[in-house]
């Protein structure tokens, strides 16, 4: 509403500053120059204000991730056994001992490029043996096979 009035006020004051200088003999005179300056005034306090409008701060949110170390029950801590698989589970799933290799290094974040080139197989293999672990483990996604295979005490 304010803007409103004000770009009417500011109209009115440059029609009354044309007609201060002799509207009729001045346009008429130079009708081009006239109206190009009257554009490029309304243009540059267009820009202006857009300007002042879109510089304006935004609130930015910055997340910064700290490390927190946890400390480990004492029941757990007491226990110093190393873990081991359940060698049963998998005989019972039918994993070869490659699949496991290779659900270990799934689980330890690699890409099948990665697993590929640590294994020593070419990336279509591992493709291969992990569809076939997914298979085994009713899984169809990697984390979902990795936390399958903690449940059943395959990783620890």
């Amino acid at each position: 509403m304010r803007r409103t009035i004000l770009y009417g006020l500011l109209g009115g004051v440059l029609i009354a500053l044309l007609k201060l200088i002799e509207y009729k003999h001045f346009v008429h005179a130079y009708p081009g120059e006239v109206y190009g300056g009257l554009v490029a005034v309304v243009f540059a306090a267009l820009g202006i204000h857009l300007g002042l409008r879109w510089r304006r701060a935004h609130q930015v949110v910055v997340v910064k991730e700290v490390p927190v170390e946890v400390p480990a029950p004492a029941s757990a801590a007491a226990v110093s056994e190393p873990f081991a698989a359940d060698l049963a589970q998998l005989d019972r799933l039918g994993i070869t001992q490659r699949e496991f290799e290779i659900l270990g290094l799934i689980a330890e974040g690699l890409s099948n490029r990665e697993i590929g080139e640590r294994a020593f197989i070419a990336e279509n293999t591992v493709k291969t043996h992990s569809s076939r672990l997914f298979d085994k483990l009713g899984v169809s996604r990697r984390v979902q096979a990795v936390q399958r295979a903690r449940q059943l005490r395959l990783l620890p």
